[in-house]
C-alpha cells in the first residue's frame, strides 16, 4: 500500500472551500470508486486554518499511475488552480508487518 499526505495551502479559507468543492461536485466519491483507491479523506489541522490535509492510499504504483492518467486529473489541477493552492507532499510505503508488538500496548482496540 502506497499513502499520500497531500497539504493544501491557501489563503482565506480557500484551501477548505477546495476540499468541500471536491466532495460536493462528486469528484471525491469517483476517485474513491477507482480501482485501487484505498483511501481519500480530508483533514483539517487544528493549529492551521488554511491548511488542508489530504490522506491518499493506494493499493500500488500502478493504481497511482492509472489515476494520474485519468481525465478527473484535470478537473483537479483546475480546481487547484482556482483557489490558488500551494502543495506539500509525503508518500510512504507500507510495513506489510504492521506494527510491532510491543508498540501495540500504546494501541487501544
Amino acid at each position: 500500500m502506497i499513502t499520500v499526505n497531500l497539504y493544501y495551502t491557501g489563503t482565506n479559507g480557500s484551501a477548505r472551500r477546495f476540499a468541500e468543492e471536491m466532495v460536493t461536485s462528486g469528484t471525491v466519491d469517483a476517485i474513491r470508486a477507482e480501482d485501487g483507491n484505498l483511501r481519500y479523506a480530508y483533514f483539517f489541522p487544528m493549529d492551521d486554518p488554511e491548511t488542508v490535509l489530504l490522506i491518499d492510499q493506494w493499493r500500488d504504483q500502478a493504481a497511482i499511475d492509472l489515476h494520474h492518467a485519468s481525465p478527473m486529473m484535470a478537473q483537479i489541477t483546475a480546481l487547484r488552480e482556482k483557489y490558488d493552492l500551494h502543495m506539500k507532499a509525503e508518500r510512504f510505503v507500507s510495513d506489510e508487518s504492521g506494527l510491532p508488538e510491543k508498540d501495540m500496548q500504546f494501541i487501544k482496540r
